[in-house]
């Protein structure tokens, strides 16, 4: 009994060295296999070290603060399109109510941004709505070296600004090509949140291409093609730069989705390949060349193929309606045919078709790809601009008027038993000389909008002048001082 159970034991025994040499080779096994994917992991986390970029970027982007004389607030019966992305009352992107400037008051900070500086003789991109309005521009670099800046151009429809300082060395940032990046690629956010200085929060890219209108069911914001990241973004990043992880610029940031004007995952920037049109569009010609197909649009969703008997496609671009004198008429478009491309690009909703038509200029020619009864077809389309031609457009102010304007004082206003109103005054040649406008009349309203002041008039001719439509006209509202009430149509195209 004794000898079996010694028997037993040494069996026991041999099983443990057995199975303790099988655990061990295992461990050691999986130790290799542990090493061997430990050296793959960092590998493939090299593109996640963001240090790199992050020193050849910061140096680039800079502090962009805007000075303007207090003013006291006259509230205006419109609803700021930046509300809805910053909430109420944060000053991030988000346009004030139509202000009046009081007597004797001297310029003060009333907001803060970044600007990217793009060449090395202080060339600086921003957003408009971080220099809108300002009166004196003060740039701060990385080095904390200050410079008073000048706008070369602005854009309220990309919501992009160009500034110049004068210095020269400078660090530009390299810029990289937006159409290239991918979905799930690391990017950084480098600007000055709440005034920090030089920040840089990282992310992915969410989305390509993103109309803001068509997800949240609102009026188009202007540009409708954004690139979607969840890096950081605050109030005083905007204008700030979106980098990928080997320091390139690829976005301007402009804009996040929020309730409380905070980050709350979701930003918005414009592609760096727009970002570069737009800035040799204000260097070159001082406004930005917009590029006009000439049709009313629908994004095509398989209910819309259905109702339309559309067979084989679930998106495109439906054609709604095709405008006299344009361009889609003159290549031969229709009423239902589907774009699907331009130029080779798909374009399988509204965001990648704002994409590939801000990258153009009137007169530049293009192929568009369509589906017209079931069958795919390519035509040459000729771009126009917003007038139905193929000119470059001027830049015009509110000289182009060829007049002055005289605000009017409390006596004079209740002597003309008026509340609101402006004066015009040293009529020259212009256009308002050409509709028949003389000295002495007093304006009651442009465009339904009442006026009292020379700024009221800029903001509604700077209005007209961006809006995309074709008719750019100012219909004027007002009085001699005989009492004479009189209208004017004021033609502003070119």
């Amino acid at each position: 009994m004794k000898k079996n159970r010694k028997i037993i034991g040494m069996i026991v025994a041999a099983a443990a060295i057995v199975a303790g040499i099988a655990t061990y080779a295992s461990q050691q096994g999986s130790q290799s296999k542990n090493d061997e994917f430990i050296h793959i992991g960092r590998s493939a986390g090299i593109e996640t070290d963001f240090t790199r970029a992050a020193e050849s970027t910061v140096n680039s982007v800079v502090s962009v603060k805007s000075y303007a004389t207090p003013r006291v607030q006259q509230m205006q019966n419109f609803i700021d399109p930046f509300e809805f992305f910053f909430g109420p009352g944060n000053g991030f992107g988000q346009q004030q109510p139509r202000q009046r400037q009081q007597p004797n008051q001297k310029p003060q900070q009333s907001g803060l941004g970044s600007g990217v500086i793009i060449t090395s003789d202080g060339y600086i991109v921003t957003n408009n709505h971080v220099i809108e309005g300002a009166e004196k521009l003060e740039v701060t670099l990385n080095d904390n070296r200050t410079f008073n800046a000048k706008v070369i151009g602005s854009d309220s429809k990309t919501d992009l600004a160009l500034l110049k300082i004068e210095a020269t060395g400078l660090k530009a940032i390299e810029i990289g090509n937006s159409d290239d990046v991918k979905v799930g690629e690391w990017v950084l956010a480098v600007g000055n949140p709440f005034g920090f200085t030089s920040s840089v929060t990282a992310g992915i890219i969410s989305a390509k291409a993103r109309s803001i209108s068509s997800a949240t069911h609102s009026a188009p914001a202007g540009l409708e093609s954004f690139i979607q990241t969840d890096a950081a973004v605050n109030p005083g990043n905007s204008g700030g730069a979106l980098v990928n992880v080997r320091g390139q610029l690829i976005g301007i940031n402009t804009m996040i989705y929020s309730s409380t004007g905070n980050y709350a995952g979701t930003a918005f920037a414009i592609p760096s390949v727009l970002m570069q049109k737009v800035v040799t569009d204000l260097k070159e010609y001082g406004t930005v060349q917009r590029a006009v197909l000439g049709i009313q649009y629908q994004e095509l969703t398989s209910e819309l193929a259905e109702e339309k008997g559309i067979k084989g496609l679930n998106d495109g671009i439906y054609v709604a309606k095709v405008e006299d004198r344009s361009a889609a008429k003159e290549a031969g478009l229709e009423e239902g045919d589907v774009i699907t491309a331009i130029d080779g690009a798909p374009v399988k909703n509204s965001g990648l078709m704002m994409e590939q038509m801000n990258k153009l200029r009137p007169g530049d020619k293009v192929t568009v790809t369509y589906v017209r009864d079931g069958k795919s077809h390519n035509t040459t389309v000729t771009m126009r601009n917003t007038q139905g031609s193929t000119d470059i457009t001027k830049s015009r102010d509110l000289l182009d008027l060829g007049c002055a304007f005289r605000e009017l004082k409390p006596e004079r206003l209740k002597e003309l038993q008026i509340s609101k109103g402006i004066e015009v005054t040293g009529i020259k040649d212009g256009r308002f000389k050409e509709a028949g406008i003389k000295d002495g009349f007093i304006i009651l309203d442009i465009n339904n909008s009442p006026v009292s002041t020379r700024d009221d008039v800029e903001a509604i001719y700077r209005a007209i002048m961006n809006d995309s439509q074709s008719d750019k006209v100012m219909f004027i509202t007002g009085i001699y001082p005989t009492g004479k009430k009189v209208y004017y149509a004021v033609d502003l195209a070119d």
